[in-house]
């Protein structure tokens, strides 16, 4: 039976090429595997796919009672298919603290590690077979380091993460700094999308002392295309978090060049966070927050009702 190998809802980069890194292993290691989506990939992760030649994943909806599966880049199940529980997990590979819900058939293989970036855990497990990996999966990995550690802007990065991502740079041939600008005009290539889908599009959710929050972050080197537009996506929060079964969306537009970030104050609790978690004031409807960078290592250890 084929294992299905998929990382988080909303895929971002790192989610993506991961899913496909390992499904790529594990057929090379004779096992029958296939990389799948939960959900469809930011403009950055869908360039990433098709510069190095791979065509998008199918989307699932769930999965079914006994499915093999390998959970990449996330172990929170709510990021998950909702009958994850159900599935035959037979791995979590990943680089965010551990949540804890998930409940497997037997003993799995788990790593989670404090690296950057999922598919730098992937390089080291693959031990001496990563020698056998083909240019495009190694710009798929290349790509995941880059994403995640914003070219080594994040406060996420290490030795590892850049150590690799220059190795594989130069096999490859590419210089890490154009190659990122291509990614990140990817990335901040949003005007297509609604102000729902940018909500949606990089947000995990997240519950701090019993209030639940959207936590939503768009990375940009053109952070004014998100800010000209942030009255109609504040009107817009209400309603996403009200669809999606939490009490407040909470949006972080990250300045990749700048290096900060610009958080949305659509009403009290927003204003209430802002301030309890980052130390501001806030006397309007956003506040400019100087090195964050990193959702996972600042905004959401930071959090505060």
């Amino acid at each position: 039976m084929t294992t299905f190998v998929f990382g988080h809802k909303a895929p971002d980069t790192d989610s993506l090429g991961s899913a496909l890194i390992w499904a790529w292993y594990m057929n090379h290691m004779g096992v029958d595997a296939s990389a799948k989506l939960l959900g469809t990939p930011n403009t950055e992760a869908a360039f990433v796919a098709e510069k190095w030649g791979f065509a998008q994943p199918d989307i699932i909806a769930d999965v079914a009672d006994d499915q093999p599966c390998v959970i990449v880049d996330t172990n929170n199940p709510a990021e998950l298919p909702a009958n994850i529980n159900g599935a035959d997990v037979t791995a979590i590979i990943d680089h965010h603290k551990l949540v804890g819900g998930l409940e497997t058939k037997g003993p799995i293989d788990i790593t989670i590690r404090p690296l950057a970036c999922t598919a730098t855990i992937m390089y080291d497990l693959m031990g001496n077979h990563a020698a056998h990996m083909p240019d495009d999966i190694k710009g798929l990995m290349l790509s995941c380091i880059l994403s995640d550690t914003l070219a080594f802007r994040s406060p996420t990065t290490t030795d590892q993460d850049r150590d690799l991502a220059v190795a594989l740079a130069a096999q490859l041939n590419l210089a890490i700094p154009d190659y990122s600008s291509e990614m990140f005009a990817a990335k901040s290539d949003v005007s297509a999308f609604s102000d729902a889908e940018l909500l949606r599009m990089d947000s995990k959710e997240f519950t701090v002392d019993g209030t639940a929050f959207r936590v939503s972050v768009l990375e940009t080197t053109a952070p004014a295309i998100v800010l000209d537009r942030k009255a109609s996506i504040m009107d817009s929060m209400t309603a996403v978090a009200t669809e999606d079964g939490v009490d407040q969306v909470l949006l972080f537009v990250v300045d990749i060049l700048n290096e900060e970030a610009t958080l949305l104050i659509p009403n009290e609790l927003t204003k209430t966070v802002a301030e309890k978690s980052f130390g501001v004031t806030v006397s309007g409807d956003n506040v400019v927050l100087p090195g964050i960078m990193s959702r996972k290592k600042q905004i959401i250890p930071s959090l505060k009702v």
